[in-house]
């Protein structure tokens, strides 16, 4: 069987899941306030909880599912979690109460901590060398789908406030079938190691791969930039309503530009940049290019930048990958699972973290009589925290040229 079928369902797989979360933004306030007939404040709380919800199982589940996917491999683990999001999206399509919504909603954080198998299994098929190439399809997928799900939620809500979940089952369920036919296992049994749950919790498994010789500055470095990047959907739709006046479509084009954007940027130019500078310097040159990003949004009063540096912050994200094969590299085989459940809990705490302070921050420089009135003071905070992760790259960088990596 072709290497590139396996590649192209994990890259699906990631699409799905990002199209599938973005399906239900557009939907989801009518959906609530249909199931508690309260009034839009209320359900924007409910919809605080179903978030937090969703990123606290993942945060708590990433380090598990990891751990099992080394023990048993990455099929087993994958499929399961398709057939668990299929049914999910049905429950959540047919749930005739807010609890059970936030029952699916918390199922769906599980299975969201999957992304750490799916990362495991593209590094077990890539070659060292390929690995943040085929980690770039990876988060590619992700941007697609990132600009692709709110439009189509939105349309599909024309029809019913159902149907996006509908829509979502489906699609999910015919990657499961996509993915029994072409996904082999990539971990063979020899390479498999014990599971052991003392090592499952995220706090053991953060100790367990942070002992990694130069893991454990590059895990701080990819906490700090998915701190920073949450400032996105934590308030973008605040900031662009608030500074310019922008309606909902605009706003949705935007985050469109930006999707498409890091899409290409992750698709196509990963893998040539790291092969002709090498992962640090792409890291390094993404950092950089957010701070000018984050600047320009903190201070800017022009709708033409705006548009400029939204399609800029998307191609800014070739950070990620990189970083996540530098680590790749320095973990053992039979780790690769455990490694990719620790970035899917941090990246899952900056989503729980991240909208708390950004949307405070924002209330602080914007509501009415403020003595101090900056909308954009999340995007200056934001660029603070990825200078610090700038920094201590920098420190690491440093510190692998007196002591080797491992290779």
């Amino acid at each position: 069987m072709s290497r590139r079928l396996p590649v192209l369902f994990i890259t699906f797989t990631m699409l799905i899941d990002s199209i599938g979360i973005g399906l239900i933004f557009p939907v989801m306030p009518d959906l609530i306030r249909e199931l508690t007939g309260r009034t839009l404040a209320d359900a924007a709380i409910w919809g605080g909880v179903l978030a937090t919800g969703y990123a606290v199982m993942q945060f708590l589940f990433g380090p598990v599912v990891g751990n099992l996917s080394d023990r048993f491999g990455r099929r087993p683990v994958l499929i399961s979690a398709l057939l668990v999001l299929t049914v999910d999206y049905i429950v959540m399509a047919l749930a005739p109460t807010i609890w059970l919504l936030l029952v699916a909603r918390l199922l769906a954080g599980l299975t969201a901590a999957t992304h750490s198998t799916a990362a495991a299994f593209m590094a077990d098929i890539s070659r060292p060398e390929d690995r943040e190439r085929n980690f770039g399809y990876v988060h590619a997928a992700l941007g697609v789908g990132f600009a692709l799900g709110p439009m189509a939620g939105g349309l599909l809500a024309g029809i019913d406030t159902r149907a996006p979940f509908v829509a979502a089952a489906l699609v999910a369920g015919a990657n499961l079938v996509f993915g029994l036919v072409v996904m082999p296992e990539s971990l063979p049994a020899g390479r498999r190691r014990p599971f052991r749950l003392a090592r499952a919790n995220p706090f053991a498994a953060f100790r367990a791969i942070g002992a990694l010789q130069g893991v454990r500055s590059l895990l701080v470095v990819f906490g700090l930039y998915e701190l920073a990047y949450f400032v996105y959907p934590a308030i973008w739709s605040f900031y662009g309503q608030e500074k310019f006046g922008f309606d909902a479509r605009t706003i949705g084009l935007t985050l469109f530009v930006f999707g498409v954007s890091m899409g290409l940027a992750q698709a196509v130019l990963v893998g040539p940049l790291v092969r002709r500078f090498g992962a640090f310097r792409v890291a390094i040159g993404g950092i950089a290019l957010d701070m000018v990003v984050f600047l320009s949004f903190g201070l800017t009063g022009s709708t033409t930048m705006i548009w400029i540096m939204s399609a800029l912050s998307g191609i800014s994200a070739i950070s990620i990958p990189a970083l996540q094969g530098m680590m790749s590299r320095a973990a053992p085989d039979d780790q690769q699972g455990e490694l990719q459940g620790v970035t899917a809990s941090i990246a899952a705490l900056a989503m729980i973290v991240s909208p708390l302070v950004m949307t405070e921050t924002f209330a602080i420089f914007s509501r009415p009589g403020t003595a101090h009135y900056l909308p954009g003071a999340p995007f200056l905070l934001s660029l603070l925290i990825v200078a610090l992760g700038g920094a201590i790259l920098l420190r690491w960088r440093t510190r692998q040229q007196v002591v080797p990596a491992r290779p």
